[in-house]
């Protein structure tokens, strides 16, 4: 007699999709309450960027406050992200961060360049913002909290990244991000795929007004020929006209190859 209850996933392919659909979702919400950072988002924020209908994502947001993977504020009624990620990402931390590594270059490059600087870490179609330093021009521009991810080419540091890949690769990436970019930013794929050609050929990523008007950024991609993150600079646009992005460039290009170098030597 044949065990019914003992059929494989294998065996029933709709309900593997099912299952895997519903951690996609899962997943694609984490990263939307994520993409707001410390401001929070209410429900119909959440589920307007995830797509899905209204019922659907309050009953997922509700089951994922219970197991304290996002917490909702009792007065705003906002959705941040919860403790529980925290407390893992704790025991997922590497050895020896990225950020640590490049601390030295955020200051100098602050120091020199007076305005907010990032390190960008790419993760699959993603950007994370893992550190970032803090100039002494009166005017800061802080357009990114440490933890926030954007699809690639939506910052100047995920547009480096970009610049930086093979360009078969870089347009894989573009086309899986074309439905993200507009609900997040004044960018669409025909606009990220011009800056991507321009960036190639100055030889840094440069964007203004992208997400928020009236400021732009400059970007650099490393390690050469594997990139895995990308240091930028901030500023109001007024302060990156042409000549001064050059030069604000060129520090960053000095700067990546310096972690290149060191990143060569005593890996990361």
């Amino acid at each position: 007699m044949t065990n019914t209850n003992s059929v494989s996933d294998e065996e029933h392919p709709t309900a593997h999709r099912s299952g895997t659909q519903s951690i996609e979702r899962v997943v694609s919400m984490l990263r939307v309450v994520a993409s707001r950072g410390r401001s929070g988002m209410r429900l119909g924020e959440v589920t307007a960027a995830s797509g899905l209908p209204v019922s659907t994502g309050f009953r997922m947001l509700q089951r994922l406050e219970i197991e304290g993977l996002v917490e909702r504020h009792p007065v705003t009624r906002k959705y941040f992200l919860g403790p529980l990620l925290y407390e893992l990402g704790l025991l997922a931390r590497p050895r020896v961060q990225l950020a640590e590594r490049c601390e030295q270059a955020l200051a100098a490059l602050a120091e020199y360049t007076k305005d907010t600087v990032y390190l960008s870490e790419r993760r699959g179609l993603e950007a994370v913002c893992s550190a970032r330093a803090l100039g002494d021009y009166p005017i800061k521009v802080l357009t990114l909290d440490v933890g926030i991810r954007r699809p690639l080419g939506v910052g100047a540091g995920g547009l480096a990244i970009l610049c930086a890949l093979p360009k078969a690769e870089a347009d894989e990436i573009i086309e899986a991000n074309a439905q993200r970019y507009g609900k997040l930013s004044a960018m669409d794929p025909n606009r990220v795929r011009a800056a991507v050609s321009e960036g190639r050929e100055q030889g840094f990523a440069f964007l203004d007004s992208p997400v928020i008007p009236g400021v732009a950024a400059v970007g650099v991609a490393f390690p050469t020929g594997h990139p895995i993150a990308a240091l930028s600079v901030a500023a109001v646009s007024a302060r990156l006209d042409p000549a001064r992005r050059t030069a604000v460039a060129a520090e960053l290009q000095r700067q990546a190859r310096q972690l290149t170098q060191a990143l060569a030597g005593g890996g990361a």
